[in-house]
């Protein structure tokens, strides 16, 4: 069953057992995985749901529910500093892959980017692109970019964690809680964050953490701190 290719579909597209597939959806099974009338593949809602299905021309028959255990056992939301160009795009991937619930771009006070709508619709492609790759079961949210001081406060995680590469501050890996059910984590922007935003953020009721002895780019970051609770927290 894993060889099957995956697709995301939208709920609108189930209808009586059956999904309507959009243009592009037709010309990615056809014409892109060279799939032929009768070929199976899995639909994912995005939402937690998989389906056995069965292309037939402009529609697909479900055939059965599929049950798919590859996601945490715990809820991350990263709250990302936007690094220049296009470094965001690696982070949605990569992040998605490594089990991420929900991604919160952040304005911080030296975040040079200054994103698009169109820029905010590729990070969501790229997170569905990149959870049906790595078989997740759930689809990251890609939340518009927010100001970092209302990122740090809008959030309700009981664990929460800000990233920082300089000070005396304990690794992230001996403080992530394996119990943990939700988690939010704060990683910076390229030069960091400002000794005012941490002070915010811990005022807010983060806990200031290292990633380690060296400096990590703002795209590494947010891959580091991933590994390290999904390390701590998957059985």
């Amino acid at each position: 069953m894993t060889q099957l290719q995956r697709i995301a579909i939208a709920p609108s597209q189930f209808q009586q057992e059956q999904i309507l597939l959009t243009k592009e959806q037709q010309h990615y099974l056809v014409r892109v995985l060279r799939l032929r009338e009768g070929d199976r593949f899995i639909a994912m809602d995005g939402k937690g749901k998989w389906w056995l299905a069965q292309l037939e021309t402009e529609q697909a028959q479900i055939l059965e529910p599929l049950t798919i255990t590859t996601e945490l056992p715990v809820t991350i939301t990263l709250l990302a500093a936007l690094p220049k160009g296009n470094g965001f795009d690696e982070v949605v991937r990569c992040c998605t892959e490594l089990g991420v619930a929900k991604i919160a771009p952040v304005l911080s006070d030296r975040t040079l980017l200054n994103p698009s709508p169109q820029k905010l619709e590729r990070w969501r492609r790229i997170a569905a692109e990149a959870a049906e790759q790595s078989e997740r079961s759930f689809v990251p949210t890609i939340l518009e970019p927010v100001a970092f001081s209302s990122a740090i406060t809008a959030g309700v995680a009981d664990h929460r964690y800000i990233c920082e590469a300089r000070g005396e501050y304990p690794h992230l890996k001996d403080v992530i809680h394996p119990v943990s059910t939700e988690i939010l984590i704060a990683t910076g922007p390229e030069g960091g964050w400002t000794e005012k935003e941490i002070e915010s953020a811990i005022a807010a009721g983060f806990q200031a953490v290292s990633l380690g002895r060296r400096i990590l780019r703002a795209v590494t970051a947010p891959v580091v701190a991933l590994s390290i609770i999904t390390v701590a927290c998957e059985v």
